[in-house]
């Protein structure tokens, strides 16, 4: 995988997580797939509507998935089931090399780096741990720490501010159109990781 790295002096580099450091968004599909077929779902899941709500808060993931399928889901019981079934796919993990080997190569050159998720702390923290990704990434942002998740600019805004970076000088790593439009709105530039292509 390459990375277009646009041109700029960037002070620090903020990470979204699933299919973006970690290889688990088909992970994550399967997981979904699975909670939407127990919640009433009879048919696949789209993978096409799940890849576009990447980075979206799992809570509000839950709710568009109901909407669309005209489903009366329970979106707490619908979360909760999906993680559960998630956590069960952990060993399937795989780093995404060429975006980790960069923010390695950021943190060798004293710049920070932090992680803004859209995926619960608990999930988010624990697959940092299991990847051996928590001790590079101090700083973590997850929906529970903003009022609004992606699009919404706040997770971004949280984390370049607890970086001490101003927004304009991070640059953002990301994999689903949520969080470029994020991105864009905290007035950040961004760099798109196809989490359909593995390093």
């Amino acid at each position: 995988m390459k990375l277009k790295i646009p041109a700029g002096d960037f002070g620090g580099y903020i990470f979204d997580l699933d299919g973006t450091l970690v290889d688990t968004m088909p992970l994550h599909y399967r997981a979904w797939n699975r909670a939407m077929q127990l919640a009433g779902l009879r048919e696949e899941l789209s993978e096409d509507l799940f890849y576009s709500l990447g980075g979206m808060p799992t809570v509000k993931v839950a709710a568009v998935f109901g909407k669309h399928y005209g489903l009366e889901v329970d979106v707490e019981k619908v979360f909760h089931q999906k993680e559960a079934l998630f956590l069960e796919l952990k060993s399937e993990m795989k780093l995404i090399e060429a975006v980790v080997q960069f923010a390695r190569d950021a943190v060798k050159q004293g710049k920070p780096v932090s992680v803004a998720s859209g995926g619960p702390r608990d999930i988010v923290r624990t697959t940092l741990e299991l990847m051996g990704l928590a001790p590079l990434f101090p700083v973590v942002v997850t929906p529970e720490d903003v009022v609004h998740g992606k699009p919404a600019p706040d997770m971004f805004l949280l984390a370049a501010e607890k970086m001490g970076v101003p927004p304009e000088r991070c640059l953002v790593f990301e994999d689903a159109q949520p969080g470029i439009q994020a991105a864009e709105a905290a007035g950040m530039l961004w760099v798109h990781v196809d989490s359909r292509i593995k390093s």
